[in-house]
């Protein structure tokens, strides 16, 4: 199987040099042939342990509510009614 890390990397906005191109072929290559690897899982996921079965909580709404008020009194710098955070993304 051939895997065109040039192609993948430009889809995911990576840069990777030409002389490392070979090594990521190569690990790509394994991550795939580990995958094909694995058994298929049926149905019903659930039973993949039978002893420790998961369980989810049943969502209940909060009953104590606040004000924008309220939820804004803590707020360190404000702007428009709304929370001013530092920029993190350029």
């Amino acid at each position: 199987m051939s895997i065109d890390v040039k192609h993948l990397a430009k889809l995911a906005r990576l840069r990777i040099e030409d002389d490392k191109l070979a090594k990521f072929e190569k690990d790509m290559e394994s991550i795939v042939s580990m995958v094909e690897q694995l058994p298929e899982v049926s149905g019903d996921a659930s039973g993949l342990d039978p002893d420790h079965p998961m369980k989810l909580r049943e969502d209940i709404e909060g009953t104590d509510k606040l004000t924008r008020s309220e939820l804004l009194a803590n707020a360190p710098k404000m702007q428009a009614g709304c929370v001013v955070v530092p920029k993190t993304v350029e």
